[in-house]
């Protein structure tokens, strides 16, 4: 089996980065594209039942877009110490499976790869698995680090 586009979402924590440097070197063993995206939400408030001004807004956006972006900067010098190139790219939409999901046929993905952060118990049921979301939302092959 070969994989020609690989597709790794980056949220700039230590888990995500994990997972750059795995599909990095995935890509390398089989010369595979490889591109890291980060996702931002256009509306976080969308179901807020509250009015908020444009300024709030505004600050919002361009946080959360520095965020990205500088995620997406360190996942690439990761993949580069690899010996990896790769694209990024900040996804603006929903922060959602559905998201990754439509990304990744958007560039005709053959696989995902992402980190999970391996919450159990009372945290996995408060806080859901992103995960397991990503994997019922695709057909694709989903590689999972944990470490």
């Amino acid at each position: 089996m070969s994989y020609n586009q690989i597709l790794v979402p980056v949220d700039g924590s230590q888990i995500s980065f994990s997972a750059v440097k795995k599909a990095a070197q995935i890509a390398k063993a089989f010369n595979s594209k490889l591109t890291l995206i980060s996702l931002v939400a256009e509306d976080p408030f969308t179901d807020a039942d509250f009015y908020y001004s444009s300024a709030i807004m505004k600050e919002y956006f361009v946080q959360a877009h520095e965020n990205a972006t500088k995620s997406l900067a360190d996942a690439l010098e990761i993949a580069k110490a690899e010996g990896v190139d790769a694209e990024t790219q900040v996804v603006k939409g929903q922060v959602s499976a559905e998201g990754i999901a439509e990304t990744a046929t958007e560039l005709k993905a053959d696989l995902i790869v992402m980190g999970s952060h391996g919450r159990k118990g009372f945290q996995k049921m408060l806080l859901g698995s992103f995960a397991q979301d990503v994997l019922r939302n695709t057909e694709l092959p989903v590689l999972i680090v944990k470490s």
